[in-house]
Formats: structure tokens, C-alpha cells, sequence
């Protein structure tokens, strides 16, 4: 598998304190990556670095060979990735049909997009059922469904998420680690994963990182790193 997305040497800045001390990683074409740690260890500054919502200060950040550290975000998102953010950020007002209908707004095929909204639907039968309902009125669990459908309206070939499981109800977070297997499976796009819930992040990814303090401590196939003492310790919180 070749390279779709290289971190090399990264460091960022918020004021004069360091998130991101020398951060180095890969994601291949077809993979799903995760990115594990406490809050803090730098996780989330590394996908708006690669978004660029927050400049890097060294290093750089290539997406298919191609420097993307210096780009706009729109820019970004017109290359082939796209971001889930923390928070399921919904437009509350908005219907469920509009909100997905946002998440295509660098595209102008209509005929495709109508084909990729009917994709979502179809992998979201919930957001299906609550096509005209106002997105703010929805649980969280809908809403965490509804933002990744937003971001999979752009097409994208490297989707990044952002604590997915984060206040979701533990059946509901079961669900969304099967739409995100599926998604890098069948739909064939690739996935860096940030997720504070370090097990489940592990089942579903080929590859994973562990951060503290903006450096990656240790790297490796998330199987060996599942059964790994130090993450076990350290991430998964067992007694070894």
C-alpha cells in the first residue's frame, strides 16, 4: 500500500506552548488509522493540522505527494479529505436533508451528488426516517450519524474523525464503529481515527498511534498494540 497522507516533523504552536512536538505518521491508501491518547496528548491538533485550521510551525504535512501544509482548508476538502469535528456540529435549524446537503457544497454534479446522498441514506436508515426533521432535535447518537454522512457527501478519500464515540450511548457507539468499518471497507475510503475510547479504536483500525504530550510514544498494527502491557497500562486502563 503506498502513502496517502505523511506527517513529517510536525510541530505546532497554541501561543508559545507545544501541542505537537516532532509528529511524524502515515496513513496507506485503504487503512484505517487510529490516533489514541488522553485528552491533551495532541490528537485533535493533529487533524487541524492536516485540515488547516492551525498552521504548523515545522515540518510538513503531504497528502498524495503533495504539500497541503500551506493550503486553505476549502482547498483541503476539494483534494479528497474531509473532517468529522468533536462535538457532532449539526446546523440545528436545519433540516437533516439540508445538513447532508452542506457537506457537498465544493461539488456541483447534481445528478452525483443526489447518487451519494442516496449512498448515505442508505448506510444511515435512521437519518433516512428523519430526512425532514430539524437536525437539532435529533440524540446525539443521530447526530453523530448525521455528520459523518455530511462529510461523506464531499466524497472523500481520507476521512477524519474526531472523538466519534464521545458522549454517545455505548449500543449507539457499537453502531458507529460498524458504519466506520464499512465505510473503509466498501466504500473504500481511507480513516484517521481519533478516539479517546482506545479499545474500540484498536479493534477497528489496521494501524494505530499512541500520543502523550504532543510525541508519539509508540506506533505499531493495532493488534500488537491491543495486547501491548504498556497500552494496556497506560490507554486501555487494565492491570497487568
Amino acid at each position: 500500500m503506498t502513502d496517502l497522507l505523511t506527517l513529517t516533523d510536525v510541530e505546532l504552536y497554541y501561543d508559545h506552548v507545544y501541542a505537537l512536538k516532532g509528529v511524524s505518521l502515515s496513513v496507506r491508501e485503504g487503512e484505517t488509522v487510529a490516533l489514541i491518547g488522553a485528552n491533551g496528548a495532541g490528537k485533535s491538533s493533529i487533524l487541524r493540522a492536516i485540515t488547516g485550521l492551525k498552521k504548523i510551525s515545522k515540518g510538513e504535512i503531504r497528502y498524495r505527494g503533495q504539500r497541503i501544509d500551506n493550503l486553505p482548508s476549502d482547498e483541503i476538502v476539494r483534494l479528497g479529505i474531509s473532517m468529522v469535528p468533536e462535538g457532532r456540529r449539526v446546523f440545528p435549524y436545519m433540516s437533516v436533508r439540508d445538513n447532508l446537503l452542506m457537506g457537498a457544497f465544493t461539488r456541483t454534479d447534481k445528478a452525483e451528488i443526489n447518487r451519494t446522498l442516496e449512498l448515505v441514506l442508505a448506510r444511515f436508515p435512521r437519518l433516512k426516517e428523519r430526512y425532514s426533521q430539524a437536525a437539532g432535535t435529533m440524540s446525539g447518537g443521530e447526530q453523530q450519524m448525521l455528520v459523518i454522512g455530511r462529510a461523506l457527501m464531499s466524497k472523500p478519500k481520507l476521512l477524519l474523525l474526531d472523538e466519534p464515540s464521545l458522549g454517545i450511548a455505548p449500543k449507539v457507539v457499537q453502531d458507529i464503529a460498524r458504519s466506520i468499518v464499512s465505510i473503509n471497507r466498501d466504500d473504500k475510503v481511507s480513516v484517521l481515527l481519533v478516539e479517546q475510547n482506545s479499545r474500540m479504536a484498536l479493534r477497528i483500525s489496521q494501524r494505530a498511534y499512541a500520543l502523550s504530550t504532543g510525541n508519539v510514544v509508540l506506533s505499531g498494527d493495532s493488534s500488537d498494540l491491543l495486547n501491548d502491557e504498556r497500552v494496556q497500562k497506560v490507554y486501555l486502563g487494565a492491570e497487568v
